[in-house]
């Protein structure tokens, strides 16, 4: 995977070069079976890491399943088949398979689960996704390193059919919008020791702060509409227990906690969701440096917010130019994204020096005249306006000709002659 900034920690270097260790064994195994992988990337506990009890963003059945699938890492080793959905119900006694895998989709967007690649064989043949589980959330450009696909999901996840789910992925991206518009540079270096004293302090606050992917006002915002107020998302999450298996078949039949129950729940978060349409001057798409994969142009779109929309396609140019220039001898880039930060906020400032980017914004003009060139010229249709007056017109000469003789008047023919004999 590329990389997307000098910030990514040698841990999450080192968890990548194990996973790809790990593919490489699984691929060189049978290929017959299909199942999902998974790495317990993490310090071994004898018990669970506290963050996973105290996270606040996650609800009790968030926490059940991490946990289950921690027993399953611990049980084989760090290197091991995901767990089924059957596993994980019965191993955490979770009722239905839906809860499960909005849980799943819940600790995705929380970035205490990445989904690190899609296996396929040679024929393209799905054989599984291989998951990496974690001992606390990752920072957001560790988990654009290894989720190549995170951003979109959390993009799709806003349409989600389960109301936690998405109110939880809206939540992490406004924060991620909050950040950038406040001028901070989400992909910059954390110092995990105050990543974690902030989440300690979150953790112990009556208030709401700030908590790993969440901003302190995303917090109150999730809390005000906490499950815990919505009898009917908290019916979705009840453990299936033995004790109360006749007063659960009941409640499920008189009111069931289905998909279309959770979104009678929708909050306004998703009606307030903003377009981050990759879109420039007159709603032109832009043109990415192709270097970029899909994470970054996803959050590229997010820090070319902060600029005019005619000002777009000049950062990208220079963007590009910078990575041209390596070609030719200039430093490596390793921190796209902070180096286009920092052009959005250059460009916003009124101190942006357009240089690398001329070349670049020339030969894309050129390429655009040239294929202007080579289209056809669309034939331009008749004037239907000026026609259907010229027609009101002669239909109307007949009446007014009779209309003249009636009066006895001559007609505008005859008087034009005369004039002319007096000429």
């Amino acid at each position: 995977m590329d990389d997307l900034a000098v910030g990514i920690r040698p841990e999450t270097r080192a968890l990548d070069a194990l996973i790809e260790a790990t593919l490489e064994r699984s691929e060189g195994g049978n290929r017959q079976s299909r199942s999902d992988s998974m790495l317990f990337l993490g310090n071994r506990h004898a018990s669970f890491p506290a963050l996973v009890v105290q996270d606040p963003i996650l609800e009790p059945v968030d926490k059940l399943v991490w946990m289950a699938i921690m027993l399953q890492a611990a049980e084989t080793g760090r290197s091991t088949a995901f767990p089924t959905y059957d596993y994980i119900r019965k191993t955490a006694n979770i009722a239905s398979k839906s809860t499960v895998a909005r849980a799943i989709s819940v600790l995705r967007a929380t970035r205490w689960l990445t989904l690190y690649a899609r296996l396929r064989e040679n024929s393209g043949r799905f054989r599984g996704n291989v998951f990496a589980l974690h001992d606390e959330p990752l920072p957001l450009v560790d988990a654009l390193h290894l989720d190549s696909g995170y951003m979109q999901f959390l993009r799709e996840s806003q349409s989600n059919g389960h109301a936690r789910v998405r109110a939880v992925a809206s939540g992490v991206l406004e924060s991620i919008d909050e950040d950038i518009q406040a001028g901070l540079d989400v992909c910059a270096v954390e110092d995990p020791r105050v990543r974690r004293m902030e989440a300690a302090q979150a953790v112990q606050s009556d208030t709401p702060r700030r908590f790993f992917a969440f901003s302190a006002k995303v917090m109150a915002e999730l809390r005000s509409h906490s499950p815990g107020k919505n009898s009917v998302s908290d019916q979705d999450q009840k453990s299936n227990l033995v004790n109360d298996r006749v007063r659960n078949s009941v409640h499920q039949k008189s009111n069931p906690g289905s998909c279309s129950n959770l979104k009678k729940t929708t909050t306004t978060r998703s009606a307030e969701r903003k377009n981050f349409a990759g879109a420039g001057e007159n709603n032109t798409p832009l043109i990415y440096p192709k270097r970029l994969s899909e994470n970054q142009r996803e959050l590229a779109d997010r820090y070319l917010s902060l600029v005019a929309s005619y000002q777009r396609q000049i950062v990208l140019d220079e963007l590009e130019g910078r990575f041209r220039s390596e070609e030719k001898g200039m430093q490596p880039l390793y921190d796209e994204m902070s180096f286009l930060f920092c052009l959005c906020k250059a460009m916003n400032n009124g101190e942006f020096k357009e240089n690398l980017g001329i070349r670049v914004r020339e030969e894309r003009i050129a390429r655009e005249k040239a294929r202007q060139k080579r289209q056809p010229r669309p034939v331009r249709p008749p004037d239907t306006g000026v026609q259907e007056m010229r027609k009101q017109i002669a239909a109307g000469k007949g009446p007014l000709a009779q209309m003249r003789k009636s009066l006895g008047m001559p007609s505008r023919a005859t008087k034009q002659g005369d004039t002319d004999e007096s000429q």
